[in-house]
């Protein structure tokens, strides 16, 4: 018996009087209304309302942003839901009493009550929404965590580091880490363009792409253009990868390179921080492709650092990007630590330069040094 009521124990709903208490413990609720505020226009205003609004006063400013946020709510409702949310908004403007009596007993109800209540309902059924969505995201979220290399895959003569940070709960950046034969591997960092489902859907079919023909022994070129010629047929028009595919060898000094319209990849190596020329196009634009492959021979302690879009383009409070030049300066000053210590200290510079700015594009990197 005691075993049972231990058990049901664990399914109690939480008493309301402690959530709210530990919610208002946790504080921090001014960072976090301006930074749900800032999420709500970037999600519901246009570029040409988000420029209008700059030439405007503040208090003009105030006005239509108020304005056009509630509009874009209610365009975004359900037509049941839109006409309930009309009807709460006329009961709560007229303010009147409805009264019913009879001999027995006299019934008051209040107009503002009734809106209230029709207003609670519609916020409930959109939550009901919004959580069965995230449920599914979060599934699709559970599947590509399974799919992620391990950050620090062993292989001898070779330090790596393997990153990758989606901003939303599933998204369209690749990392992965694959052994070919008894002392190869390859790695591949990958960013589809979009965001969201269908990005990480097409990345997960690059990635198993990828993986499917590793096992054919193709030269990384070959195998590249291959994955084109089936991620042109199989994708949606207009849909697109870039990609940095390589391969090592263990205890060996070079790297085998493929870059599909991917940012050129990094080598530091001495006193320098070089960028590797531009690559051929992406996958996906065109049907048929030849890709060049790229010979890098690196001496003990020099890396190659391959990075998405999401690094160099991520925002702080003020609106700066972090940029490449700043990412430059940050590799030079750290050069002489491994690929561990560096991957790490990115991460962390990266956090600390956006702050409780909100990051709207997935990160991926990847450290490659030979030791």
């Amino acid at each position: 018996m005691e075993s049972m009521i231990d058990g049901s124990d664990k399914y109690k709903e939480p008493l309301l009087r402690k959530v709210i208490r530990d919610d208002l413990r946790k504080g921090g609720f001014k960072r976090s209304i301006y930074r749900d505020f800032n999420e709500l226009k970037k999600y519901f205003l246009t570029e040409d309302k988000k420029n209008r609004l700059e030439n405007m006063s503040r208090f003009r400013r105030v006005l239509y942003t108020t304005g056009w946020l509630l509009k874009s709510l209610f365009l975004k409702l359900s037509p049941t839901r839109r006409i309930l949310l009309i009807v709460a908004v006329i009961l709560l403007l007229s303010s009147r009493d409805v009264i019913y009596s009879s001999d027995e007993i006299t019934i008051r109800v209040n107009f503002v009550i009734i809106a209230c209540f029709i207003m609670l309902f519609i916020l409930m059924l959109e939550l009901k929404d919004k959580l069965l969505a995230r449920e599914e995201l979060e599934t699709g979220r559970a599947i590509q965590l399974e799919m992620m290399p391990e950050r620090t895959p062993g292989v001898p003569g070779w330090s790596l580091w393997l990153f990758e940070r989606t901003a939303n709960e599933v998204g369209g950046d690749l990392v992965d880490f694959q052994p070919v034969g008894t002392s190869r591997y390859r790695i591949a960092l990958a960013d589809v363009a979009g965001k969201g489902l269908k990005a990480a859907l097409l990345s997960a079919k690059l990635q198993a792409t990828l993986r499917a023909l590793a096992s054919e022994n193709l030269k990384i070129s070959d195998l590249v253009s291959k994955v084109n010629e089936i991620f042109y047929r199989d994708s949606i028009r207009n849909m697109f990868a870039s990609l940095v595919y390589l391969e090592i060898q263990e205890e060996g000094d070079m790297i085998k390179l493929v870059n599909a319209g991917h940012f050129p990849p990094l080598i530091l190596h001495g006193n320098m921080v070089e960028e590797l020329p531009k690559g051929d196009p992406g996958i996906g634009i065109f049907p048929e492709l030849s890709f060049t492959e790229k010979n890098i021979t690196l001496k003990s302690g020099e890396m190659i650092i391959i990075y998405s879009d999401g690094l160099i383009d991520a925002k702080n409070q003020a609106g700066e990007f972090y940029g490449i030049e700043r990412f430059v300066k940050f590799l030079f000053s750290n050069r002489q630590k491994n690929a561990i210590t560096i991957g790490e200290l990115i991460i962390k510079e990266l956090d600390n330069f956006v702050g409780d700015e909100s990051v709207h594009d997935d990160i991926s990197l990847a450290i490659i040094m030979r030791t």
